[in-house]
């Protein structure tokens, strides 16, 4: 049987097997299945609801073939595309993802959401120019999407426009004062620029924003250590590494959009013996006994 037509007879709750098959010679009268537009629609929109709890889940793979079928379901809905979109970025299928989105795009022209998705997406794959071109498009939309104007912040920094990535944060804390990341981020820009006591000026104001997050901490940690305030620097540092111990890898710090100038003092604040010291502590008590 071919795999359409058994497809649609389980989603119409048709059983086709067990039909007998015409004895040879007789001739082979054709049918035709009736389908109900209505209870296809039904079947779409709870594949739909079904997709989406599993996402929420974070269990892709098993959302994911039930959003694939919902587009051929309800190829007209917008937000399915934009389900399957997202399911294939969060799954690192970066150029699927993309194509499910512009399919939504095409349904949805100023749906900003599509669009600071396609953004983040370009992002990912390190097109830079792109990612600034549908986040700024998005915005244009919804002026004060704080995640957007955060994104678009990021995206002209991995540009090297400095300046209007402190602008854009700068927008994002003007939303939200107490949005560490945005301040946290102008401490990055800053220090790569040379403004050392401004960086340590943000990252300060970071933490008194939300005490419990690593990221601030550690940089302002290194920043201390580098201009050598050695026993602050190392017991701000042993503060950060323990609430997260994934700053102590480079390669994260660097994915966290840590410039050149503080990925090599935080190299050298790593490999100091007290530090060692600590992360293998750490990871002692994070082993199961």
């Amino acid at each position: 049987m071919p795999k359409s037509i058994r497809l649609l007879s389980l989603l119409i709750g048709c059983s086709l097997w067990g039909v007998p098959l015409p004895a040879r010679g007789q001739a082979l009268v054709p049918h035709t299945l009736q389908l109900d537009p209505r209870q296809l629609e039904r079947q779409g929109v709870r594949l739909v609801q079904e997709a989406t709890q599993l996402s929420q889940f974070q269990q892709y793979q098993l959302a994911l073939p039930r959003a694939k079928l919902a587009t051929q379901l309800l190829p007209d809905r917008a937000q399915v595309w934009f389900l399957l979109g997202g399911l294939y970025l969060q799954m690192d299928e970066l150029d699927r993802g993309i194509e499910a989105l512009q399919e939504a795009r095409s349904l949805e022209p100023n749906n900003a959401i599509v669009l600071f998705a396609l953004g983040s997406a370009h992002f990912q794959q390190e097109k830079y120019g792109a990612a600034a071109q549908y986040l700024q498009a998005g915005l244009r939309i919804e002026p004060d999407r704080l995640a957007a104007i955060f994104d678009l912040g990021n995206t002209y920094y991995k540009l090297n426009q400095y300046s209007r990535a402190i602008t854009e944060y700068e927008r994002a804390v003007d939303l939200d004062r107490r949005f560490w990341p945005a301040i946290n981020n102008i401490g990055l820009v800053e220090y790569e620029q040379g403004n050392v006591r401004s960086a340590i000026d943000r990252w300060r104001a970071a933490i008194a924003a939300d005490k419990e997050v690593a990221e601030p901490q550690l940089a302002l940690a290194v920043a201390l250590y580098a201009r050598g305030d050695i026993e602050q620097g190392l017991a701000i540092a042993e503060t950060a590494l323990k609430m997260d111990p994934r700053y102590a890898d480079l390669e994260f710090l660097e994915e966290n959009l840590w410039g050149e100038r503080l990925l090599a003092e935080a190299k050298k604040l790593l490999e100091t013996p007290r530090i060692r010291e600590t992360l293998a502590q750490v990871e002692g008590s994070d082993r199961p006994e």
